[in-house]
C-alpha cells in the first residue's frame, strides 16, 4: 500500500465543488463521523481523497458518480434554483 502524496489530496473547498455541495456541509460531516477528512500534517487542514468521496457518494446515492479529481481550484456553478422571495 502506497501513501498518497500531499498534492493527490482535495481541500475542503475542492472536495465540496466536486460532490456538489458547500465546505460547511463538508465540515459537518466531518464533525459528525459522516464523512471523517484527513488533516494536513502541519496546517491541520481537512483533505479528501477522490477516491473516498466516490466511495462515499454511492453509499448515500446508489449511484456510480465519479468525482472529477481535475476540477481542483474551480467551483462549477450551482444547479440549484434560487429561492423565491416572501412578499
Amino acid at each position: 500500500m502506497t501513501v498518497p502524496k500531499l498534492n493527490e489530496y482535495l481541500t475542503v473547498t475542492e472536495a465540496a465543488a466536486c460532490i456538489g455541495c458547500s465546505a460547511d456541509t463538508l465540515r459537518r460531516w466531518d464533525r459528525a463521523n459522516k464523512l471523517p477528512a484527513r488533516r494536513h500534517p502541519v496546517t491541520g487542514f481537512r483533505l479528501y481523497l477522490p477516491h473516498e468521496l466516490d466511495e462515499f457518494l454511492r453509499e448515500v446515492c446508489g449511484a456510480d458518480r465519479k468525482v472529477d479529481a481535475g476540477a481542483k481550484g474551480g467551483s462549477k456553478p450551482s444547479k440549484a434554483r434560487p429561492r423565491k422571495r416572501k412578499g
